[in-house]
């Protein structure tokens, strides 16, 4: 007899996304479509049967803030982001993308000079992206997807600094306000892209992202230069068509970032616009900010006002590394900022401008400020509203990576306790003979945290790395941020900061969490990593109704209970980019992945099929 079925997965505790409790299930496939669930499905119908007793099946994880643009392209099966569990990735966030292509026009190269410094990504490995670039227009970026072995599905926003170069060219889009016939081309390009299935727009607003190419290196990407009025007359686009629009806050001016919140209002515009905004989380030096963004959320999403507004939670512990000074975190101080700013193999240039007295003043009174204990800016930040969210507590610095190996795992405080001493007198405080070298190297008065980074960096550049949990510390609040109505989980970063972070496992973590507290929460987890955000956003995805794509993963509950992200965080070599990048690779919690019914990943291993075949789609909004 011909096989009915070309899968049947046996006993699995199904969450099948809707929330509900889940119920031990059969689940068969036939030609990458869900088309039988219930109890005892006969095994000889199907051509493969697996058997899943005690582990969870659900619909394949969404990854709703990545940059992984950069990556598909040139390695499109994304195994990274299929050994978590996740089988939709959305790209084009925080106003950068590709899907205008390369932009480049003369010694210009647009997607080099956005992304360098915002995503803290070498230029050597953004120009092997824009290599692969084969499209100058939003409808062939989404066509080309299927010609690829694409792993994951593919959902994008349309980037408005990439719009804005593409109406302006990089120049101006940075120098001057666009004219009338530059915004009429903004919106029928948006327009365009809204028709071709693009999921909404993505703009930015963090006040530190900077270009990175001579002569703009002092100036913003291009669509923190757009008006309100500019953004008002986009974001009509998009509410038309009941799309999405993905923002940051603008950090600088609080009512000024309530007033641009306020576009999501249907009451004020005539329809409520669905806005995805970063990002709700316990901030290390500001722990209420996270809980005011989602009580503007509830403000604006009232009747009073008919928004629509939910902002991105993480779902682990906001763990950033730092290579020397480059790290995202360093952006947000203009001395260091200035450092960053120059080419990354231009060692002497920083050291020169480390040595400059002005330079070394500003860099001082930027490090202490709001930690003197004697101002109001120090009172500001004792009360958890800080003027900079810039973790410079030298107790919260830790080494991982440092030039004298046992540092690894103290704290820049530790070391520095016993720098003092040593310079003091007590020779006893240099544990071995490579550190007693490293601190006679020290300058001999030593007088605070400020004192130690600079001779850090001026002695070891970008060759020692350390990391600050700059949130959700501890994760004793994450699962509240995550499970709040006003958020949604997501804000991964997937693929960007690739020596810096490694969230590809949040929505592993944010699984562990639930189950910690019980089986109901687990349900409404699954809900919110698979369902609720497709249908925000308006893809067919996260379902495991008959008839869905049979996108799904294998989950084993027992390999959670004793996992930690910080266990699996690694620095490994990447072949794709010839570069190091921070990933996650927990073992045994990912039992399977398969994408359209195809098994992906299985046993810790990518699968044939994985890179071969074209898996994954472009899937396109609405």
């Amino acid at each position: 007899m011909a096989s009915t079925w070309d899968l049947l997965i046996k006993g699995a505790t199904f969450f099948d996304g809707s929330g509900d409790l889940p119920a031990v299930q059969d689940v068969a496939i036939r030609e990458g479509k869900v088309v039988a669930r219930g109890e005892n499905l006969p095994a000889g119908h199907a051509e493969a049967v697996v058997e899943a007793s005690g582990q969870w099946l659900m619909p394949g994880l969404l990854d709703i803030h990545t940059h992984l643009d950069l990556e598909v392209d040139v390695e499109p099966a994304l195994p990274e982001v299929v050994r978590h569990g996740t089988t939709t990735v959305v790209v084009g966030n925080c106003s950068l993308g590709t899907s205008f292509g390369s932009q480049k026009t003369g010694d210009q190269e647009p997607i080099v000079d956005c992304f360098t410094r915002v995503e803290n990504i070498p230029k050597a490995v953004l120009r092997k992206v824009s290599e692969k670039i084969t499209w100058d227009n939003t409808g062939d970026y989404m066509d080309h997807f299927a010609d690829l072995p694409l792993g994951p599905n593919i959902a994008t926003f349309v980037p408005h600094s990439m719009l804005r170069i593409e109406a302006m060219g990089l120049e101006a889009s940075v120098s001057r306000a666009p004219t009338e016939s530059e915004l009429v081309k903004m919106e029928t390009l948006l327009e365009t892209a809204m028709q071709q299935g693009y999921m909404g727009l993505s703009t930015d607003g963090l006040p530190f992202h900077y270009l990175s190419n001579d002569p703009n290196t002092a100036k913003r990407i291009p669509t923190q230069f757009a008006s309100f009025k500019e953004l008002r007359r986009l974001l009509k686009v998009v509410r038309n068509y009941d799309r999405v629009w993905q923002t940051t806050p603008i950090l600088e001016n609080r009512l000024t970032a309530l007033l641009y919140f306020s576009l999501t209002s249907g009451r004020l515009f005539g329809k409520p616009l669905k806005t995805s905004a970063l990002s709700a989380m316990e901030m290390t030096a500001a722990p209420k900010s996270g809980r005011l963004f989602l009580k503007v959320a509830r403000l604006l999403n009232t009747w009073l006002f008919k928004g629509k507004l939910h902002f991105q939670a993480l779902g682990t512990n906001f763990r950033v590394w730092s290579d020397g000074i480059v790290s995202p975190l360093f952006e947000e101080m203009t001395a260091t900022s200035q450092l960053i700013a120059r080419e990354y193999d231009d060692v002497e240039g920083r050291k020169a401008l480390m040595h400059d007295p002005d330079w070394v003043e500003l860099f001082r009174k930027e490090w202490m400020h709001g930690r003197t204990g004697g101002d109001f800016a120090s009172w500001k930040t004792r009360h958890g509203f800080p003027d900079s969210l810039v973790i410079r507590d030298a107790h919260q610095l830790i080494f991982d990576g440092a030039p004298i190996s046992h540092w690894d795992g103290e704290s820049m405080a530790q070391v520095m306790e016993r720098v003092q001493r040593f310079k003091s007198g007590d020779e006893t405080a240099a544990r071995s003979r490579g550190e007693q070298t490293a601190f006679e190297e020290f300058p001999a008065i030593l007088r605070d945290d400020a004192d130690f980074m600079l001779h850090m960096m001026r002695r070891y550049d970008k060759t020692f790395r350390f990391y600050a949990d700059i949130a959700n510390a501890g994760n004793k609040a994450t699962l509240d941020y995550l499970l709040d109505d006003q958020a949604l989980p997501g804000f991964n970063d997937s693929g960007a900061h690739i020596t810096n972070m490694a969230f590809f496992d949040s929505n592993l973590m944010s699984l562990k969490l639930a189950k910690e507290r019980d089986e109901a929460t687990v349900a409404r987890m699954v809900h919110r990593l698979t369902k609720e955000p497709a249908t925000v956003f308006g893809l067919d995805a996260g379902s495991l109704a008959i008839g869905a794509r049979a996108d799904m993963v294998l989950i084993n509950p027992n390999a959670l209970d004793n996992w930690e992200p910080d266990q699996t965080r690694v620095l490994e070599h990447r072949e794709i980019f010839d570069h190091k990048q921070m990933v996650n690779r927990p073992k045994g919690i990912v039992a399977s992945v398969f994408i359209k019914g195809v098994l992906a990943w299985a046993n810790g291993e990518a699968q044939e099929a994985l890179g071969r075949d074209t898996l994954g789609e472009a899937l396109r909004a609405a």
